[in-house]
């Protein structure tokens, strides 16, 4: 299949008054190792994602689509950043992680993002009271592989009943195979897929979910 074509980038971001504290890659390595020894199923990875994978991730965001911009499990937040450098707005940010530490990091970190401490795979309650209009996408880092197909089916649907038509949902994995089947019988989505991310440790994909 070939790769998806991708919006015409934005000039990109200066840090100066849309970024908090500079991150620290070692540090935030030391965190989600924390965390993966804490909560293995929670967190799925023991390191974030390289800024190559955050990028692509960021790279099928299209900023000129009105709506908020949700993100599923942003962790310490390096797509967070790459969604920002991008043309995203930190004001049109939602986002959702269930580790407090994160949460606090994160709202330190990006002065303007709305951060949100739920479940990710419940998004419907999380978003309830702070989603007023349909989302422009859905960018998520969660470990589906760690949840049955049947919820990961369920995540994906109820994300597009609160995206706008078209929007796309992306996802990331290590794996070879896709985190949701690529082939819907029943036609309720379409998948396409990245490149393999060779610069990030581990190679990764990103594949994207858009409901016709």
């Amino acid at each position: 299949m070939p790769p998806l074509r991708r919006p015409n980038a934005k000039a990109p971001v200066g840090r100066s008054a849309i970024f908090g504290p500079r991150r620290d890659p070692l540090e935030d390595e030391a965190r989600f190792l924390r965390s993966w020894l804490e909560r293995p199923l929670v967190t799925g990875a023991v390191t974030p994602s390289g800024k190559m994978l955050a990028r692509t991730m960021a790279a099928y965001v299209d900023p000129r689509l009105e709506g908020p911009v949700v993100e599923l499990g942003p962790g310490t937040g390096p797509v967070t950043e790459a969604l920002i450098r991008r043309g995203v707005a930190p004001e049109r940010l939602i986002l959702v992680e269930f580790n407090p530490d994160f949460c606090r990091l994160l709202t330190h970190r990006f002065p303007g993002v709305r951060v949100i401490q739920g479940d990710a795979y419940n998004m419907r309650a999380s978003l309830q009271d702070v989603l007023t209009q349909p989302a422009a996408a859905t960018i998520s880092s969660l470990p589906l592989f760690t949840k049955p197909l049947e919820q990961r089916l369920d995540l994906l649907n109820t994300a597009h009943d609160l995206m706008r038509p078209g929007a796309p949902f992306v996802q990331f994995t290590y794996a070879v195979v896709p985190p949701i089947p690529a082939r819907c019988e029943a036609g309720s989505y379409t998948a396409d897929r990245s490149n393999r991310v060779w610069l990030n440790l581990p190679p990764a994909r990103v594949w994207v979910y858009r409901r016709p």
